[in-house]
């Protein structure tokens, strides 16, 4: 059995960490699967991301129902966003999804975002375009069913990222500091790439092969407890 209030604490060191590097700002949010029951997961309570501790934490099953006690507190709206994609990859035990404003023209625009520098590899080779109009028509863009929920992971289908048309993204790895650094580079990315078509139109991008070598260090102990050490720090997070 793993200790879940140790990673709950991570998670709200997360959020944190999230917030200052600008992925997310008073909206996005953030989720682990319970590692002691696999049909549940943790978020917090509808809180800016910046804001929350460790006691707006709750557990939800997949279907977004809470087993925790949310003391009359909201929870957050779209939370079928995780429990589709919990529901949909066994091997995904941390979702973020945020509205980031670098990464946001990529979903709606014909311009690709992929991985051009060693860092940015997380994000991954192939990066769907979610689009809730295909099948739920003229909605308010929230992902608020899990009809929703889960089409959007069907769409994400075994890919660390997808993008959501006029909307933001979902990132989705085995844990949390994954998650969290393939949101980070993803923002990143984003920034490069518009730069990079200031300069120049074609963008001479990673092969799929240089991805998963660069993503041995990105991804591996060393670069994950590296990149988490220093976020940690950035965010001013003291417990």
């Amino acid at each position: 059995m793993e200790d879940i209030n140790n990673i709950i604490r991570e998670l709200v060191i997360a959020n944190r960490i999230l917030a200052h590097e600008g992925v997310v700002d008073a909206f996005g949010h953030i989720s682990f699967r319970n590692p002691n029951n696999p049909e549940s997961y943790f978020i917090s309570v509808s809180r800016a991301p910046e804001l929350i501790k460790i006691d707006d934490i709750v557990e939800f099953r997949l279907d977004g129902e809470p087993i925790g006690d949310l003391r009359d507190r909201m929870p957050y709206g779209e939370r079928a966003i995780h429990g589709g994609i919990y529901e949909k990859r066994p091997d995904v035990n941390s979702v973020i999804h945020n509205h980031s404003l670098e990464v946001i023209p990529f979903g709606s625009t014909s311009t690709p975002l992929k991985p051009f520098v060693h860092m940015s590899s997380p994000i991954g080779a192939n990066m769907p375009i979610w689009d809730i109009r295909d099948k739920f028509g003229e909605t308010n863009h929230l992902v608020v069913t899990m009809e929703q929920g889960r089409d959007l992971a069907g769409c994400l289908s075994d890919n660390a990222v997808a993008l959501m048309k006029r909307h933001g993204c979902v990132c989705a790895r085995k844990n949390i500091r994954e998650t969290v650094m393939t949101a980070v580079y993803l923002q990143v990315t984003a920034k490069l790439t518009l730069q990079a078509k200031l300069l120049e139109k074609e963008i001479d991008y990673l092969t799929p092969k240089e991805i998963e070598l660069c993503n041995v260090n990105q991804l591996g102990p060393l670069g994950l407890d590296r990149a988490w050490e220093y976020w940690v720090r950035r965010s001013g997070y003291e417990g």
